[in-house]
């Protein structure tokens, strides 16, 4: 015969097992530290800088650019 099992406690063990997973998704996704926060974003900063010396024309800049 097999082992008996416990319905509620393996339907439990499988919910925490799936939030486990999803949070360790999330940390994964969004766990920066803030030096590497940083460095992005002085790396993005860069980037618009860049493209904003080679413009043929410094006139208004569109709304929602970060600005």
């Amino acid at each position: 015969m097999g082992e008996t099992v416990n319905l509620r406690q393996a339907r439990k063990t499988r919910e925490r097992a799936k939030k486990r997973a999803a949070a360790d998704a999330n940390a994964a996704r969004h766990g920066q530290g803030k030096a590497e926060k940083s460095l992005a974003q002085a790396r993005a900063d860069k980037a618009r800088a860049l493209l904003d010396a080679h413009r043929r024309d410094p006139g208004p800049r569109e709304p929602g650019d970060g600005e």
